[in-house]
């Protein structure tokens, strides 16, 4: 919420023709993160709101109406996650065009053993629910990115974290989500924690996979079309 008031003061102040923001609607607003005032703006919405630059830049502004559309497909696909994974984190967060998109976590106590990147029986479930919804939204690009805490070395970490995003990958394969549909398989290792590694609540929380879900160039395409940019 604050990272999106954030979000809203900088677009206002770099794009013209709306007026003040006090007299937008809420709808307007959402149009202006979704849009994001092109590949620019996306660059500072990345900034502020820490995200990882997921999606492929468009190279020109994404209006405000195709923004708003995409917008909702995102909240709608968000929603279907949380009710189909309940025991998975599911978060709003803006891609390199500062559109909106979503961020699935799953932690390493749901789907791994330590040590492992062999799938748990919970996480098969857990990941069948999540196909269905990759399966619905098939105009969403994926990416997939494994993490560890900083236990170990890089060359335990790197590999063990990417063997654990290939093991979502290729159980979401197995489930019908089409290899098209999946653009990143990677591994970050310790590199990229979300909290201090100085705990054991910590490092578990740094044990995870994240799951990206966002605008493909062709969801972007209809969405312009259909709002006629």
């Amino acid at each position: 919420m604050k990272a999106n008031k954030i979000l809203i003061g900088v677009l206002c102040a770099a794009l013209v023709g709306f007026g003040s923001c006090s007299s937008m609607n809420n709808t307007t607003k959402g149009g202006l993160i979704g849009a994001g005032g092109g590949a620019l703006l996306g660059g500072i919405i990345g900034k502020v709101a820490g995200n990882t630059a997921i999606g492929a830049a468009v190279g020109t502004a994404v209006g405000t109406g195709a923004g708003v559309l995409i917008g909702k497909k995102m909240d709608k696909a968000k929603q279907a996650v949380a009710q189909q994974v309940p025991e998975a984190q599911v978060e709003e967060v803006q891609d390199k065009n500062g559109l909106k998109s979503v961020k699935v976590t799953f932690d390493s106590g749901i789907l791994f053993a330590t040590n492992k990147s062999d799938l748990s029986a919970s996480a098969k479930t857990s990941l069948t629910k999540f196909a269905s919804v990759l399966k619905n939204n098939t105009d969403m690009d994926v990416n997939i990115y494994g993490h560890t805490d900083n236990t170990g070395t890089d060359a335990i970490n790197d590999p063990l974290s990417l063997k654990r995003a290939q093991s979502v990958q290729s159980f979401l394969a197995l489930q019908g989500v089409g290899s098209n549909q999946i653009k990143t398989v990677e591994g970050k290792g310790s590199k990229e924690p979300v909290v201090s590694n100085d705990t054991k609540e910590g490092r578990a929380q740094n044990r995870r996979v994240e799951v990206f879900l966002y605008a493909s160039e062709a969801m972007i395409e209809a969405a312009q079309k259909e709002a006629g940019e």
